[in-house]
């Protein structure tokens, strides 16, 4: 798309079968892209952790929808792990190192927004777990 061309109108819906598997192992279901962000389904099945990433150019916000789990997050000096379940939002602010896991016998489902767009797999960038996976 051409910077200068206005977006083309998006209706979607999350499928029954991942479009693409992330480089943190989770699944990815496409909803839809603008010049200033993108936003996905992600999915982590039951009883499975995520490899630990950090980002080099976008930050993320997510949105659980269903499931719990826990998510590590690490800047610097600073780090934590909080508990999700449904209704609860977090920032994946740039550079910042996470990786999460469910929790019980559902799978971790949430929404997330990237801005600016998410460009590709190599924007992700392993770093060391703070689960073993």
């Amino acid at each position: 798309m051409d910077r200068s061309d206005p977006p083309d109108f998006l209706t979607a819906r999350a499928g029954a079968i991942a479009d693409a598997l992330a480089p943190d192992g989770s699944e990815i279901r496409l909803l839809g892209a603008v010049r200033g962000g993108s936003v996905v389904h992600c999915t982590l099945p039951p009883s499975r952790t995520s490899l630990a990433v950090r980002h080099r150019t976008v930050e993320e916000i997510w949105y659980v929808l269903g499931g719990r789990g826990q998510v590590w997050r690490r800047q610097g000096t600073r780090e934590e792990v909080v508990d999700v379940e449904p209704g609860v939002a977090l920032t994946i602010p740039l550079g910042v190192y996470f990786q999460f896991r469910t929790v019980g016998s559902e799978p971790l489902r949430f929404v997330i927004v990237t801005i600016p767009p998410w460009p590709g797999a190599e924007e992700a960038v392993r770093v060391k777990d703070h689960w073993k996976t």
